[in-house]
């Protein structure tokens, strides 16, 4: 038994547990159920919080003790030298979130969404889901200004709803990116064979592999600064897009044709019909086509929670974690609901040379693009945006890798995985996790006998589902720490970031995501298909056993939302923090130039 506090009413000590994690909460709940019995105490400010909480245990244990009997080695971060170094800004952490979300999904995977759901039907389920990537967007980043930590979001679900929840999350995740990275190489093959099928695709293969993994060994400053630019380059590129999509509605092209809405009338739109021949009937074939444009969405826009790894790696977290999501966010709207806007401008539902998952051969256009510009007649400007594309791949490719390995190494660091993935070398890069995400890119050479555009659709089945799972997961953590902050008397006003649309919003997010899941292979059934059945649906049973096998391993139980620890490590944080700020004053007033460049 130790001392926590005195009651001041009978002037005798209140007594805890010893041993019992995590005592600053437990003292503030006994203090609040014996001494006040008649309110729930609110602590307006995270000051008065870290105050209330300090002080009491300081009257009776000096911190040394406090330190010995309740430090939890898996709640607090590793020393700088023996874990990841804080070197992203808040530029490279948006541009890093933004080149693994915008890439095969919108460039590549649009094409399919557009086939089966027709222009209007494209824009409405990329705009649905858009919505809902923002609710858990903002629900992320409300849990990651708050605290932080190195160990990313299977972190927050395991400190926040049950260890068992947390590393279910966790390995969802890790196989989410020895999937996805794979498919972005996989991606790039096919853009290479719209130029030729002459050179084997596995040595292209080889090739980019080799790239995105010495990218990566090279340390988190020169990967960021380098997804930075690459990043920089799918901005400008997109942008062009954006822009040639409409001189080239509008009848600025060789063949001075005003397409306008042209392709958003029968034949072509402004629905299309998905199984049509199957299903026989015409309103359920159109909404089935707009279904299937919800499930293309859904892969486009996961991708997004990676800025959850980031912030192990962010300078100043506190204050650049919201401002990278509000610009991440932004970007990704303009970029994804524009960009699915002019596709459906530009070219034809019908149109034969769109890439269609599972059905393309190799070498057909990999983009709605680079379909657009040769169905107007421009030439060479086809193979200029190919190469870019092929950049946009290859980007996203490199940042999936990165996040792999991170969140490898998070589950490493709580114990959640063998320990040798928690090492790092002098650049605080963990080089047993890179290897092993790497190693799953050879997955890539199963199109060597199945095709490119099969791997590429069996590919989109598994990631939707293992990024639907994390969605979910999110939003769940999100409201469980909602519930935490309010029954621990702590005020959500005085959080470093506020997400807006709470609890609703979550609960929004989680329920919608948890419908468009549950149905995602409907067409599996249509008729019955074993490889697209699997890669649709066996993420849920993978995770349901990641949970079911730690919780009957470890006894685990969901933690009781008076027991959730808001403290532990933060103020390990928020020293951290201080150190770089006073960093940061030390070098004085920043120039007109350098608030430029930072702001972008």
């Amino acid at each position: 038994m130790i001392s926590c506090a005195k009651d001041n009413t009978t002037g005798s000590d209140l007594r805890v547990p010893a041993g019992h994690p995590p005592a600053v909460t437990w003292c503030i709940l006994y203090e609040s159920v014996h001494l006040l019995p008649h309110r729930t105490p609110v602590f307006d400010t995270m000051t008065d919080y870290d105050e209330k909480t300090s002080h009491s245990i300081k009257e009776s244990v000096s911190d040394a003790q406090a330190e010995a009997q309740f430090h939890d080695a898996h709640l607090v971060d590793p020393e700088e030298e023996e874990s990841l170094h804080r070197d992203l800004s808040a530029r490279q952490i948006s541009m890093i979130a933004l080149g693994g979300a915008i890439g095969t999904g919108l460039i590549i995977g649009s094409g399919t969404a557009l086939e089966r759901g027709g222009p209007l039907g494209l824009f409405l389920g990329y705009s649905f889901v858009g919505f809902i990537c923002y609710l858990v967007m903002i629900a992320l980043g409300e849990m990651c200004a708050y605290l932080p930590h190195k160990k990313g979001f299977p972190g927050y679900a395991s400190r926040f709803v049950d260890p068992a929840f947390g590393f279910a999350l966790g390995w969802n995740y890790v196989l989410k990116y020895l999937i996805v990275t794979p498919n972005n190489i996989n991606a790039a093959g096919v853009v290479i064979q719209y130029w030729t099928q002459h050179v084997n695709i596995a040595v292209w293969m080889v090739i980019f592999i080799v790239l995105i993994f010495l990218i990566n060994l090279l340390g988190v400053r020169v990967f960021g600064e380098l997804e930075f630019w690459f990043s920089s380059i799918k901005v400008i590129t997109l942008i062009g897009l954006l822009l040639m999509g409409i001189i080239i509605d509008l009848g600025g092209n060789p063949k001075h044709d005003r397409i306008g809405f042209r392709y958003w009338d029968h034949p072509y739109g402004p629905m299309g019909t998905y199984l049509q021949g199957q299903v026989h009937n015409g309103h359920l074939a159109i909404f089935l086509g707009f279904w299937s444009t919800l499930i293309n969405a859904l892969f486009a826009f996961i991708g997004t929670e990676l800025i959850g790894v980031t912030v192990g790696e962010a300078q100043a977290p506190r204050k650049n974690i919201p401002i990278a999501i509000r610009r991440t966010f932004i970007r990704i709207v303009v970029f994804y609901i524009g960009g699915v806007f002019i596709i459906g401008l530009l070219v034809p539902s019908t149109n034969q040379a769109l890439f269609v998952a599972n059905k393309s051969k190799a070498g057909a256009a990999a983009s709605p693009f680079v379909v657009a510009t040769t169905l107007v007649g421009i030439k060479v400007l086809n193979h200029i945006i190919n190469a870019c594309i092929l950049v946009f791949v290859l980007s996203a490719a490199n940042s999936d890798l990165y996040i792999g390995s991170r969140t490898l190494y998070g589950l490493a660091v709580q114990g959640q995985a063998p320990r040798i993935f928690a090492r790092v070398n002098r650049m605080g890069v963990p080089y047993p996790a890179l290897i092993l995400c790497t190693s799953f890119c050879a997955l890539v050479f199963l199109n060597l006998s199945a095709g490119s555009s099969t791997v590429f659709g069996w590919f989109v089945n598994l990631v939707s589902t293992f990024g639907a799972i994390t969605w979910m997961c999110i939003c769940y953590t999100h409201i469980r720490f909602m519930n935490a902050v309010k029954t621990q008397g702590l005020s959500r006003d005085s959080l470093p970031y506020k997400a807006p649309l709470q609890p609703f919003g979550s609960w929004f997010a989680l329920i919608s995501t948890a419908i468009i899941t549950l149905f995602k292979g409907f067409d599996t059934f249509i008729p019955f298909t074993k490889d697209t059945f699997v890669t649709s649906y066996i993420a849920l049973p993978a995770f349901v056993l990641f949970w079911g096998g730690y919780k009957l391993y470890y006894r685990s139980r969901v933690i009781p939302l008076d027991d959730v620890d808001l403290v532990t490590g933060k103020k390990e944080i928020d020293e951290e923090e201080e150190r770089f700020n006073h960093k940061q004053a030390l070098l004085g007033p920043r120039g007109r130039w350098q608030t430029i460049w930072d702001s972008l």
